[in-house]
């Protein structure tokens, strides 16, 4: 019976998007397009944008020889409606956005995972689930006296290695155990992202669930407004609304930010995280805003949850939702009626007279603009300036910003430093074109750098031989990204 049960459930389980999307014969190429564009860097792209980057990866595809007759539309179209992609329409936006749904971000984190798998039985993991056990038992002994021996016994071993660390004993992680449980650590935050996924898809799901209640509902205004009261209350009330609203109070108190930003910080100034990938350090720098970001968009469509409930009803627009199921109840109650009397092959004397106006998207439509179809004006020559070579190459020299040679002195430092900040660049190759120089660096580090979320001071000799300085973001050039600086 447990082996009906099993295979009951993984029937049901192979028709869900996210078994769907891993048997897919094209299964590789559809994860490695939707990673590249929806989960390495971006997390939604406009339809547009969207539709572009996967027809320049299509022909790319069709040029080695792979099989891929339709358009971009097509395909988008086809993941979306297999439950790989989710569209939305932000607010004051002109076209509709994609993102990735909760099935196809479980997919490629588990083909990840599977690529480069972590280490079986780690010693951070096994100390993780000893200190968990550990707090556990602590925290639910009712037993004071045993509370209390406890802590003199933590306060003990901290005064012997205060004392220990005075007399110049003091035990450093080594390089190893620090770089696991780095990993560790990545691990852990990365599935966060994926739990803001689950819990916006309880709300949604909530939400549709509510709407069906409020269409149910055959009372009058008074009843249907206690039920969306009682349908927020609901949502509150729900594992996915207390636990996210634990988790937001916690990574927005301004306390645990800054202990957060200043751990960090120091984390990042560590020797051996030079030893972790280009991906993961990255991942690190950027680990609190993308903490903020996913849950700033789960707290975002609780809100919009909210409002547009409230909107549904006050505009009795459940009216005339309510009005069109019950219709569409009578007419299938009226076609049972009549099953056993007229035969599915039978001939129906009946016309329906279709309507022939096109129906379109709202976000398809553009708006007439006569400058597009003005005539252009004759062509008018010009009068020749008197302008050489030299007064050409001074002006460039003036206007823009000498790019290769910057190239050139980040290079040269990343041969002999695995890592560099734009002051250090300064500090072995001074400004020659003044804050010009500062601004090509810190274009560059946006482009072909890591963003650190804390300040370096550069300085500068002006155009009036006056030193200047100045406060920027640091920006972090490595030798794993050297090649795009060539």
């Amino acid at each position: 019976m447990k082996a009906v049960k099993a295979i009951a459930t993984y029937s049901r389980m192979r028709k869900q998007p996210l078994w769907r999307l891993l048997a897919s014969s094209n299964g590789p190429v559809i994860i490695g397009l939707l990673q590249s564009h929806l989960y390495d860097n971006e997390r939604s792209l406009p339809a547009s944008i969207m539709h572009e980057r996967i027809g320049r990866d299509l022909e790319a595809l069709r040029s080695q020889g792979e099989d891929f007759p339709q358009t971009a539309q097509a395909y988008v179209a086809n993941w979306l409606s297999e439950g790989f992609l989710e569209r939305r329409f932000p607010p004051e936006v002109s076209e509709e956005e994609y993102e990735l749904s909760t099935a196809a971000v479980e997919a490629i984190r588990f083909i990840s995972s599977m690529e480069q798998p972590h280490s079986a039985a780690t010693e951070s993991r096994l100390a993780l689930v000893i200190q968990a056990l550990v707090k556990l038992a602590e925290d639910t002994d009712e037993d004071k006296t045993r509370r209390i021996d406890r802590l003199l016994t933590e306060q003990e071993r901290i005064g012997n290695e205060i004392d220990a660390i005075k007399k110049g004993h003091m035990h450093v992680l080594p390089a190893a155990s620090a770089l696991e449980r780095t990993r560790e650590i990545i691990s852990l935050a990365d599935d966060l992202t994926g739990d803001f996924r689950r819990v916006r898809d309880q709300f949604e799901q909530l939400n549709r669930n509510l709407r069906e209640k409020l269409m149910d509902n055959e009372g009058n205004r008074g009843e249907v407004l206690n039920s969306l009261f009682a349908g927020i209350d609901l949502i509150s009330d729900s594992d996915a609304g207390r636990t996210f609203s634990a988790f937001w109070r916690l990574l927005t108190d301004p306390e645990q930010t800054a202990a957060l930003d200043q751990a960090l910080e120091s984390v990042m100034s560590r020797e051996f995280i030079t030893q972790l990938d280009t991906k993961d350090r990255r991942f690190l720098l950027r680990m609190t805003s993308t903490l903020l970001e996913q849950g700033s968009s789960v707290h975002e469509v609780l809100q919009t949850f909210a409002r547009s409930l409230k909107r549904f009803v006050q505009s009795r627009e459940y009216l005339e939702q309510r009005r069109l199921n019950q219709l569409l109840t009578e007419a299938h109650l009226a076609a049972l009626a009549i099953k056993d009397e007229v035969k599915v092959t039978e001939t129906l004397h009946y016309t329906l007279e279709l309507t022939s106006s096109r129906l379109r998207s709202l976000s398809q439509w553009v708006l007439y603009d006569p400058s597009l179809r003005a005539l252009p004006e004759d062509m008018q020559a010009a009068n020749a300036l008197s302008i050489d070579l030299e007064s050409i190459g001074e002006l460039v020299a003036q206007s823009e910003i000498d790019f290769r040679t910057l190239k050139a002195n980040i290079c040269s430092m990343l041969e002999t430093h695995s890592q560099v900040t734009i002051g250090d660049v300064l500090e072995q190759f001074p400004a020659k074109q003044g804050l010009g120089s500062v601004v090509g660096l810190i274009a560059l580090g946006s482009r072909h750098g890591f963003k650190a979320d804390i300040q370096e001071t550069v300085s500068w000799i002006g155009n009036d031989n006056k030193q200047r300085s100045a406060q920027i973001l640091k920006f972090y050039f490595v030798q794993e990204r050297m090649n795009e600086l060539v």
